[in-house]
């Protein structure tokens, strides 16, 4: 999947639709402390409720509703020539 069909606007747009009776502001923004990787929230005043979502960016470029997988320390076994 292209980055560009993983934009922020398109998931805000996406997850929320936003309307003139409905807009989305950006409430929050920043980085995980743990991973330095970048995250934002945003909030539409719907009538019943506000809803508020994070969007997390991903390694590739694209912007998802779950943060990144948390890199993992690795071992492997290297077989060395007789």
């Amino acid at each position: 999947m292209r980055s560009v069909d993983r934009s922020l606007r398109l998931l805000v747009e996406k997850w929320i639709r936003p309307t003139p009776a409905t807009p989305v502001r950006v409430i929050r923004f920043g980085r995980i402390p743990s991973s330095r990787r970048r995250y934002v929230c945003v909030e539409a005043l719907l009538p019943a409720a506000a809803l508020v979502i994070y969007f997390f960016l991903h390694d590739d470029g694209t912007w998802h509703v779950f943060p990144p997988a948390v890199e993992r320390p690795a071992m492997s076994v290297l077989r060395l020539a007789a």
